[in-house]
């Protein structure tokens, strides 16, 4: 756990520079719309959101309610994989060294009776 607690923290150092950057340096709209206007611009938001959706994937798998599995998604939809790495570090931490639990969350009981003989 602790080369993923690391790699997070990382995300989310980078991440914060990056948005910080970007929000007090750009214009959303006007450099989004340079963006979308280059085809690796396109490639890269069509990458970018496919992660994105990845990730919600495991954040609505491992979540158990609905209110925290929406919390998650929304702010990973708008601040992209700062909020990924913040998540898997705090996942990190609630885990406690445990690979399952940090895998499934609060469903690791679950799964693991599914397989259990």
């Amino acid at each position: 756990m602790k080369g993923v607690k690391f790699i997070s923290i990382l995300g989310v150092l980078a991440m914060t520079a990056v948005l910080f950057y970007g929000f007090t340096q750009g214009n959303f709209f006007e450099d989004g719309g340079k963006l979308m206007q280059n085809p690796w611009g396109i490639v890269s938001l069509v990458d970018l959101y496919t992660g994105f959706i990845l990730f919600a994937v495991w954040i609505f798998y491992r979540e158990t309610g609905i209110l925290s599995k929406i919390f998650w998604v929304l702010i990973l939809m708008i601040l992209g994989f700062f909020t990924a790495s913040l998540y898997m570090l705090l996942a990190a931490y609630q885990s406690k060294g445990d690979l399952m639990r940090f895998v499934f969350g609060a469903k690791k009981d679950q799964v693991l009776s599914k397989y259990r003989p």
